[in-house]
């Protein structure tokens, strides 16, 4: 399955909205001038990269909900895939980097602005499966581009 990579963001004094970069460095403990707050449930190397679809962000700002790129934490934003088919061990490649998916990223207040009533809850794997952020551990660190295209696939090996 073959998506593209439409947004990338970072927070240089941690917290959100995180701003749009154009191109952004990977290494297995992150991303550059990306700066996590609360290093308890975020950040390190396997939660070095968070990722969300645009197809997720459209569906709620249809419902009304101020979400939009960089707003929820999210470093890569995607397009083109079909989010159910995303689980941990699932990897996604570019030219230049592979990511495999961790585990999902539990909302928490912090994010709470981008949707209506602050039912950031909407993002929680637990309640919507469907609308999730993954966090991922960077298997071969790289450079990312708005525009470049990037691969999604299950995964066989174990983590």
């Amino acid at each position: 399955m073959q998506g593209t990579i439409v947004g990338l963001y970072v927070a240089p004094t941690g917290g959100v909205p995180k701003h749009s970069v154009e191109c952004l460095e990977v290494s297995k403990s992150g991303c550059s001038g990306d700066r996590q707050n609360d290093l308890k449930h975020h950040g390190g190397p396997s939660r070095a990269v968070c990722l969300l679809s645009e197809e997720i962000i459209e569906q709620l700002q249809e419902s009304g909900h101020p979400i939009s790129g960089g707003t929820t934490g999210e470093n890569v934003l995607v397009r083109g895939f079909d989010w159910n088919m995303f689980d941990i061990g699932s990897v996604l490649s570019t030219s230049t980097l592979t990511l495999r998916i961790t585990g999902a990223a539990t909302p928490c207040k912090t994010i709470k602005a981008s949707f209506l009533d602050g039912q950031f809850n909407l993002l929680s794997h637990k309640k919507n499966p469907h609308q999730t952020r993954w966090y991922a551990e960077v298997l071969h660190p790289g450079q990312l581009r708005i525009g470049m295209d990037i691969t999604h696939r299950v995964s066989t090996d174990s983590l």
